[in-house]
């Protein structure tokens, strides 16, 4: 509870924040832009004309009750929205307020955890039984992709049916055929969680499941209140946003990382995943990074600034060049030739 003020506060949009179930019906959609010091830093050495940030794309989904997966509430209309996103933020109201409605009329963080992942796996079970239905056919005309994908599916369903998620799976995931069964089924429960305490003041006594690792505690109502005041008014109280805190946890979640490009014209954020090699990297950029790389000159973010200039870093021999094998690493400040 508090996901669509949340994502006001995120995104400063205006959607509908009542205190009424399912005020959500159809998807709100928010890009926000990252706040990134670095980035900040590296535009002020280079005295760029823009400065662009990285950005995330937030979707504010209807909320979820007990029974969605036979259709109860808005059941199956989220499952379809959800199915879409790379991630899942579940925002769980922990805080006792009589004004404030709860679904369930009891605030139990844990139980409300529980209900949403149990409608998750009952849906996820539906798309693996029909898959497996199918997969046995194709294993009878002893298609040896069709037998490793039944097997692997027979294990996910097993799993889900003892309460698991299938991202608690363990699987052969260096397996291409296994991999393809993964993307073919596009469960929900295989995409990555991170659990939103949405806390009222300093609560550290909240009733969180043991087995949660991925969460962040925040206060949405202040949050909000935060996000419609200028920078000048939020020093003044003495406060410090933990909004951006979010997008940085869901970058983690999603594997990702960030390198700059900076000069006169623009300092630019840039977003990759993990382990992505320099002509990757350049891809994003354009993809004539990629296909006709020759080599490209980096250093990091923090000794760029600490030498003052792209031109002294080169003169010092503190920028070194790299070639197609290179991993692009989290705060790189790159230039590609091509």
């Amino acid at each position: 509870m508090g996901k669509s003020t949340l994502f006001k506060a995120l995104t400063k949009n205006p959607v509908d924040i009542n205190n009424y179930p399912f005020c959500t019906i159809e998807p709100n959609v928010g890009i926000v832009e990252i706040f990134d010091e670095r980035l900040e830093k590296l535009s002020a050495m280079s005295q760029s004309q823009k400065t662009i940030s990285a950005v995330i794309e937030f979707v504010d989904i209807a909320g979820l009750v007990k029974g969605a997966a036979e259709g109860e509430g808005l059941g199956n209309k989220f499952l379809a929205n959800i199915r879409e996103v790379d991630a899942i933020i579940q925002v769980v109201r922990t805080f006792e307020n009589s004004d404030i409605a709860h679904i369930h009329n009891e605030i139990n963080p844990a139980s409300d955890i529980e209900i949403i992942n149990t409608e998750l796996i009952l849906a996820d079970l539906e798309t693996a039984n029909k898959r497996i239905a199918k997969l046995q056919k194709e294993s009878r005309g002893n298609d040896k992709d069709a037998t490793i994908k039944l097997a692997t599916a027979e294990k996910i369903k097993e799993n889900l049916e003892k309460g698991k998620l299938a991202n608690e799976i363990k699987l052969e995931m260096e397996n291409k055929i296994i991999t393809e069964l993964t993307h073919e089924l596009s469960l929900l429960t295989m995409k990555p969680f991170l659990y939103v305490y949405n806390i009222s003041g300093d609560e550290k006594n909240i009733n969180r499941a043991s087995a949660i690792t991925n969460y962040i505690n925040l206060d949405i109502k202040l949050e909000e209140e935060l996000s419609e005041m200028s920078r000048e008014e939020i020093a003044e109280l003495e406060l410090t946003p933990r909004i951006n805190k979010l997008a940085k946890e869901c970058y983690k979640l999603l594997g990702l990382i960030t390198f700059f490009t900076t000069g006169e014209d623009e300092s630019r954020a840039w977003t990759i995943k993990k382990e992505f090699t320099a002509p990757e990297a350049g891809a994003v950029i354009h993809t004539d990074f990629q296909e006709k790389f020759i080599r490209a000159d980096v250093i990091s973010w923090d000794k760029l600034l600490k030498i003052g200039s792209w031109s002294k870093a080169k003169e010092t021999g503190e920028i070194k060049t790299v070639g197609k094998d290179y991993t692009v690493q989290d705060g790189n400040v790159m230039e590609f030739r091509i």
